[in-house]
């Protein structure tokens, strides 16, 4: 009887250790639900005197002035802007050596374009790419010649190289509130070299009419940095526009004609390509696009298959993919509108051993484990996603201050693929070291600038693919 008991002990002991080792297993695979509580204040929209919003001095003043790369390789900028009361020049002059607007030695001659929308009728909006530019090299450029002139300067990123240091920002669902503010001002005080932004620029659209004056006062906003840096553009399903009610049946419209990218110079093409690429310094940076059609052998689809054959891991080894509807989000919010474009192209991401893929459209932050959700067959059940160093980190930068709101409806419990989340307004940085580290920092506004709120080093995929994706 005695020895009856004693192994009946053993195997009780034997069944308590198992549990708590299990328990162990899954605290320790547990994310991180924020315990911090942002005051229960409302997201209010900066009125229309603000000085953010202010027109420049000066008649037919250019305004609306922001950059964005013209070419893959870094070495063209297309500077645009807008003239309010008449057409003026389309000319920008640029220099390396002298910021007065009439000793700049270099000119480029644009283009421009304009638009009506049901009531509304835009500005003169030019678009001029500047080319041949030097890698890394400060130029100074001004625009306005025969009414009023405004100059500004920008520095071109350096020449792409496997251990070239850059620091980006990540910047998603801005508008122009109070709170969208308070995100631009701890971006310029934290720094960088240019910014990803993920989507849903103005929220026009939420205004009756669409009002498209306040595609204008967002862009005189977010000019301070836009003229200085470089914006990588993604589009959003606020840039759609679409408002057959309004005789409006043209998707995009807005966005089409005032945010030119390296492959849609031609504000007025047809049916243009919101996805594209770029290479920037130690990064190759693809952009796609939620809400144009990637389907099996539509153009996206096919371009992206040839891009991801196209990247030279030994020339740029950081894979950085954009996206606006999210592949990987716990929150009620917009709940798994991702979901389509994940099953079309995660496979794909997986393969080529992407390190970080970046969204926005749920307002707000959530970073997850390396994980992937690939090998479902329909029929084997293996439809949780799992633990994989092929696979990149998602990253859900919604958070930038826009009028809807924060998103406050995480599911819970919280998914094992989720690393952390927090209903919070914020930004994100990325500061490439070299080909093997990278830090990355999601920054609350609640916050001082400098304060990380969530940050872990990232190895890279393709020369280091360790386990990274703890919090440092």
């Amino acid at each position: 009887m005695s020895n009856m008991l004693g192994a009946r002990r053993r195997l009780g002991l034997v069944h308590v250790v198992l549990v708590l080792f299990a328990a162990a297993l899954l605290v320790a695979d547990a994310g991180v639900t924020s315990s911090y509580r942002r005051k229960l204040e409302a997201t209010v929209e900066m009125p229309l005197d603000a000085d953010v919003f202010g027109v420049p001095l000066g008649y037919n003043a250019p305004q609306q002035v922001h950059i964005t790369l013209g070419d893959i390789e870094g070495t063209s900028m297309i500077v645009s802007w807008v003239t309010a009361n008449e057409l003026g020049s389309s000319t920008v002059f640029y220099s390396e050596a002298s910021p007065d607007p009439y000793m700049m030695e270099l000119w480029a001659e644009g283009t421009h374009t304009r638009y009506n929308y049901f009531n509304y009728t835009s500005g003169f909006i030019h678009h001029c790419n500047l080319t041949n530019l030097k890698y890394g090299t400060k130029y100074y450029y001004a625009m306005g010649f025969g009414h009023t002139v405004r100059s500004f300067s920008f520095t071109t990123p350096p020449m792409p190289g496997p251990d070239v240091p850059f620091k980006f920002g990540l910047i998603g669902d801005l508008g122009q509130t109070f709170d969208s503010n308070t995100t631009l001002s701890h971006y310029e005080a934290n720094g960088g070299g240019a910014v990803l932004y993920v989507g849903d620029l103005s929220y026009a659209d939420n205004r009756p009419l669409h009002d498209n004056t306040r595609w204008d006062t967002w862009a005189r906003f977010v000019e301070r940095s836009a003229a200085h840096q470089p914006w990588v553009w993604t589009v959003g399903n606020h840039e759609l526009d679409l408002a057959p009610e309004l005789g409006e049946p043209v998707p995009f419209k807005p966005f089409a004609h005032r945010y030119p990218t390296p492959r849609r110079f031609a504000p007025a093409a047809a049916a243009p390509p919101f996805w594209y690429s770029v290479r920037i310094a130690s990064a190759h940076v693809i952009v796609l696009a939620s809400y144009s059609a990637y389907g099996k052998y539509t153009p996206q689809w096919k371009w992206l298959r040839g891009e991801l054959a196209r990247v030279d891991r030994a020339a740029t080894p950081w894979l950085i993919v954009l996206v606006h509807s999210p592949w990987y989000s716990s929150n009620g919010y917009h709940y798994m509108e991702g979901e389509t474009m994940r099953v079309q192209f995660e496979r794909w991401l997986v393969a080529a051993k992407a390190d970080l893929v970046v969204a926005g459209h749920v307002h707000a932050y959530e970073r997850s484990h390396r994980v992937s959700n690939v090998a479902y067959d329909i029929v084997n059940g293996k439809c949780t996603p799992v633990r994989s160093r092929d696979a990149p980190v998602y990253v859900t930068v919604g958070d930038g201050g826009n009028i809807e709101g924060v998103a406050d409806n995480f599911t819970q419990p919280q998914p094992g693929y989720s690393a952390f989340r927090e209903a919070s307004f914020g930004h994100a940085t990325l500061e490439i070291m070299n080909r093997t580290h990278a830090y990355y920092a999601w920054h609350r506004n609640q916050d001082g600038a400098m304060v990380v709120a969530d940050g872990v080093w990232f190895t890279n995929r393709y020369w280091m693919p360790t386990d990274d994706d703890d919090t440092s």
